[in-house]
């Protein structure tokens, strides 16, 4: 991603109402999996750690991280989370069939050859190892925001079970997130079409205390939704997938 645009990132990500938000369904989902406390579990994309310090709070201590970004991994072991190390998302220095899970949140748009990373990742899973996976919604949704996180392509709930049947995947759920958030999404990017000169800070901005919490708790209301129904739209889709045994 753009480096002013991930310096912001860093500054914003353990109290800003999407990262917080994000993070609650993705841990609530890692939850409801019912895995054993030494499962192995291994985050892409992990960038300073919060969602690891969460897991290992509650006892998962088989966390491992990795992040393309040496900023993010070296903020991530300044917070004192173990097992992190830079490195690439489509070159995993793991071994066959190490981990029971791999959440992957907004990585796989990042990454040009998309089977590449969806095979690697399955090969680090042992069978019947499950894969959880966010991505942004909606080729229409293209945005500046894409251009300053250097992103290839935005998905559907069609696309990312196609692409990860492809793969070899035995697909479990697939669900859009964000809701309510969708329709003004869309508004405001339709006005803010790509330029050539976009602007490198996205979307991403610090809101007041009062904004953030009430956009979060909106969020946090829908999540609880999605423990049961699955959304016909959204401003990200997800995929619970498995490797086959």
């Amino acid at each position: 991603m753009n480096l002013q645009y991930e310096a912001l990132y860093h500054q914003l990500e353990e109290q800003h109402w999407w990262f917080q938000a994000r993070r609650d369904i993705v841990f609530d989902q890692i939850k409801h999996l019912n895995l054993p406390k030494d499962a192995r579990i291994l985050e892409i994309g992990c960038s300073g750690g919060p969602l690891q310090q969460r897991l290992r709070d509650t006892g998962y201590h088989e966390v491992s991280g990795i992040d393309i970004s040496e900023t993010a991994i070296a903020l991530a072991q300044q917070r004192g989370i173990p097992n992190v190390a830079v490195m690439d998302g489509i070159k995993l220095e793991f071994a066959d069939s190490s981990f029971d899970l791999v959440v992957a949140s907004d990585v796989l748009e990042h990454i040009q050859n998309e089977e590449q990373a969806l095979n690697e990742w399955q090969r680090v899973l042992k069978p019947n190892g499950q894969l959880l996976v966010y991505v942004p919604a909606h080729p229409s949704l293209w945005s500046r925001h894409d251009v300053a996180n250097h992103h290839f392509r935005r998905y559907t709930a069609a696309s990312l079970s196609q692409a990860l049947r492809k793969a070899g995947y035995q697909l479990t759920r697939s669900s859009y997130w964000n809701f309510w958030l969708f329709f003004p999404t869309w508004l405001l990017r339709r006005w803010q079409r790509p330029s050539a000169s976009p602007d490198m800070s996205g979307d991403l901005i610090r809101l007041p205390a009062v904004l953030n919490q009430s956009l979060f708790r909106l969020v946090q209301a829908e999540n609880r939704w999605l423990r049961r129904f699955n959304l016909p739209t959204g401003v990200s889709v997800f995929a619970l997938a498995s490797k086959p045994a």
